[in-house]
């Protein structure tokens, strides 16, 4: 996932090789604000920033102005204070199985959304495979998640390579409740050269988040609107883009080496 959960991809392609002058016909819209914010174990956190028309080359659109709180229903009720490039925070500490209820109002505007914070999920374990799909073969990651028992769960996967995002994925427990969990993780062709290859020493950072359906649905939309051609659900009542999301995390960090990478079973 990158940094902007909002990006516009315009190719140009040219056939001829005389020059000339092409107009690009695209409708100017009205900026919209775009919320990223979560409640978890070790604090709340929002950010709030603007979308940018595809002329405007200004750089930063974050929002400095905003007033955001949070609250439970277990009755807590937390202020956010602005920190810089548009991040709110509060030291305050969420509860799995609580309801938090984020209300943002900003230059007239009024966004509000729910989250239910989820306990941290049980890694099995992680580990790099060599796998064959059809004649060629391939690095993945493999996942293992003990689901928790008797509830029904989701889950919010990222892999940070080197402190950058590398990959990501959702998974939920309809098809396999109450068992172990399996993500894979498709890394890259063997043979390749390009970015997405890993070398020996790259520092993997694997954050798995138990979430909450309404964040799961969501972060699959996302997953899939390349395919789809839709845009994410809303996840905000009031039309900003962006989700809250409450949820327990757990961390995996991994080193890669090619030698210790195994065949699947």
């Amino acid at each position: 996932m990158r940094s902007s959960l909002y990006r516009l991809l315009l190719p140009l392609m040219l056939f001829s090789s005389c020059e000339k002058d092409i107009d690009i016909d695209y409708h100017t819209t009205e900026p919209k604000y775009v919320v990223e914010a979560s409640v978890t174990s070790t604090g709340m956190m929002a950010r709030v920033s603007t979308t940018n028309a595809m002329d405007d080359n200004s750089g930063s659109s974050d929002i400095s102005e905003a007033d955001i709180t949070i609250a439970g229903s277990d009755g807590s009720h937390q202020t956010l204070n602005y920190t810089r490039n548009g991040f709110y925070r509060s030291a305050a500490k969420g509860t799995p199985g609580v309801e938090y209820t984020i209300d943002i109002t900003v230059d007239g505007h009024h966004f509000t959304s729910t989250s239910t914070m989820q306990s941290a999920p049980k890694v099995n374990s992680f580990k790099t495979i060599r796998k064959k799909i059809t004649t060629e073969w391939f690095q993945m990651g493999d996942l293992r998640i003990q689901d928790q028992a008797n509830e029904d769960n989701w889950y919010f996967m990222h892999i940070y390579r080197n402190n950058v995002g590398y990959r990501w994925a959702v998974m939920s427990d309809r098809n396999d409740p109450n068992k172990e969990l399996q993500q894979l993780f498709n890394f890259f062709r063997e043979g390749e050269s390009g970015s997405d290859v890993l070398h020996d020493g790259d520092k993997l950072r694997i954050e798995i988040r138990a979430i909450n359906q309404r964040a799961y649905d969501y972060l699959y939309s996302m997953q899939v609107m390349d395919t789809t051609g839709t845009n994410p659900l809303a996840n905000f009542t009031g039309g900003c883009l962006g989700y809250f999301s409450a949820y327990g995390e757990t961390v995996v960090n991994y080193v890669y080496y090619s030698s210790e990478v195994s065949d699947a079973e």
